[in-house]
């Protein structure tokens, strides 16, 4: 009888990983299990921060499950995560969703990485009914669309570009004028657009705006005309191999600028690794850090003991993108113990009304299902290592300024 579970074990694995599919960890045959669905970019262009995601689910589910599995009323569960890869392409994360749901029976979903993904899946989820943690979403596009069971744990947009500006504007004297780089995609698109508005808002010159294609290669034309115009201040936005391309062709063309800001890769220690000295004094903003001193419930008491834990499996630092992996676990697992129960409707509903304070954060959800209750980071790239430079309760620098 153990062989020929074992057997089918095996195979349904292997099944598994010919479809795209793998688990965390196989699970007793008589526990009670809560399956979480997370369709991830764990190959292609997105692989780095798919990965990192992984880590941060991976994280919250062996703490979990250490402790005992999550309670709900009487009965206690185990968490199963359940991972798709979609190969950093979109249709295949909506495919990958509705796989998830439709054929894996899972309770919850996790989203996949960033807003335009997770805006073309989460009509899927919708669906079928099923709470979903948007872990990397921050476009308020994504949350506009009436839906009930889609809940976001990055602020918008504009929480990282208004202190931005706000710093910029203190720093520089006279009228600034701004050149803004945008990856073609729905969150660096939205986050380029926030910047103009909130440039234009301090009386900020906008000489330049462009957009460049996913997978480019070659910025150098763009560059060159963003060097013509001299500009006070770069943003540029996109991924992580995004922004070490171009700060790399920045330095062949000699573009010196005296502030430039770049998000989201900063953020990531593959950007200062991959450019050590071009990394220093590049401005950027993020949504956690480990810097912060959050306290709160969960698995993980504080900010600084949720970094502990990180740097003892992993033997790195954790960044944003880490934490907010364990976040997604962190919230729902909370919404499940209040809702004491892991029907869909009810767990949508105490997630709907959750306050609490957690590692990351305090964590309450607005009208929209985006989160509206805490305050990013700012930081810069200094000495090698990130300085948080806003805001004040935190900040341990203050902005540097490039010289021409």
């Amino acid at each position: 009888m153990t062989n020929n579970v074992t057997y089918t074990r095996r195979t349904l694995l292997a099944a598994s990983l010919l479809a795209g599919i793998t688990h965390c960890s196989l699970p007793a045959l008589a526990a009670d299990i809560i399956k979480i669905g997370a369709p991830l970019p764990l190959t292609g262009a997105l692989s780095p921060e798919g990965q990192k995601l992984q880590q941060g689910y991976d994280l919250w589910t062996e703490t979990v499950n250490a402790s005992g599995g999550i309670r709900v009323g009487g009965r206690t569960y185990k968490v199963e995560m359940i991972y798709a890869d979609y190969q950093s392409l979109t249709p295949r994360a909506v495919q990958l969703v509705d796989k998830l749901v439709s054929q894996d029976g899972v309770n919850f979903l996790f989203s996949p990485f960033g807003s335009g993904a997770t805006k073309a899946a989460s009509a899927a989820s919708e669906k079928y009914g099923i709470p979903t943690i948007a872990g990397t979403a921050s476009s308020a596009e994504v949350f506009d669309q009436g839906y009930k069971y889609l809940f976001g744990l990055f602020t918008p947009n504009e929480t990282l570009t208004e202190p931005l500006a706000d710093l910029v504007k203190q720093k520089l004297p006279g009228k600034v004028r701004i050149a803004i780089l945008s990856r073609n995609d729905l969150f660096p698109l939205a986050l380029s657009k926030d910047a103009d508005k909130s440039a234009q808002k301090r009386g900020m010159e906008v000489v330049y705006s462009e957009k460049y294609a996913i997978g480019t290669l070659d910025h150098s034309s763009a560059l060159a005309q963003i060097k013509s115009l001299n500009p006070d201040w770069l943003f540029v936005t996109g991924y992580t191999n995004d922004m070490i391309l171009v700060r790399k062709q920045m330095s062949e063309l000699g573009v010196n600028l005296p502030v430039v800001s770049m998000i989201i890769g900063p953020s990531y220690r593959e950007f200062s690794e991959a450019l050590g000295p071009l990394s220093e004094n590049v401005l950027s903003a993020t949504w956690w850090h480990p810097a912060v001193r959050y306290t709160g419930k969960g698995p993980f008491e504080s900010a600084q003991a949720y970094a502990e834990t990180f740097r003892k499996k992993y033997a790195v630092d954790p960044d944003y993108t880490n934490a907010v992996g364990s976040l997604a676990g962190t919230t729902l697992q909370l919404a499940i113990e209040k809702a004491g129960s892991i029907e869909s409707t009810k767990v949508r509903d105490a997630l709907t009304g959750l306050k609490v304070d957690t590692f990351f954060g305090p964590v309450a959800f607005g009208p929209t299902g985006q989160v509206n209750s805490y305050v990013p980071p700012v930081f810069q790239i200094q000495d090698k290592r990130p300085v948080v430079i806003y805001p004040a309760g935190i900040k341990t620098g203050d902005l540097k300024i490039n010289a021409r």
